[in-house]
């Protein structure tokens, strides 16, 4: 039995079959950026590359708890 994926990556699935692109890509994307602030890598996956609040929310989150070893 496994347990349910939680917290941001719980998202991960409905992000890849909604906009096509890997996880692992959108994380190079937002590790490329020149912006480093939560709600500005927000706001540019949303007007840049078209994502939800949620999943652009997300896929920041995780990436940047990654990136500081949280």
């Amino acid at each position: 039995m496994t347990d349910a994926v939680k917290g941001p990556a719980s998202y991960f699935p409905s992000i890849e079959k909604k906009y096509g692109r890997p996880i692992a890509e959108w994380k190079t994307l937002i590790r490329s950026s020149p912006l480093t602030k939560h709600m500005e890598l927000v706001s540019w996956l949303q007007t840049e590359h078209g994502l939800g609040h949620g999943h652009a929310n997300a896929l920041v989150s995780h990436t940047l708890a990654e990136d500081s070893g949280k």
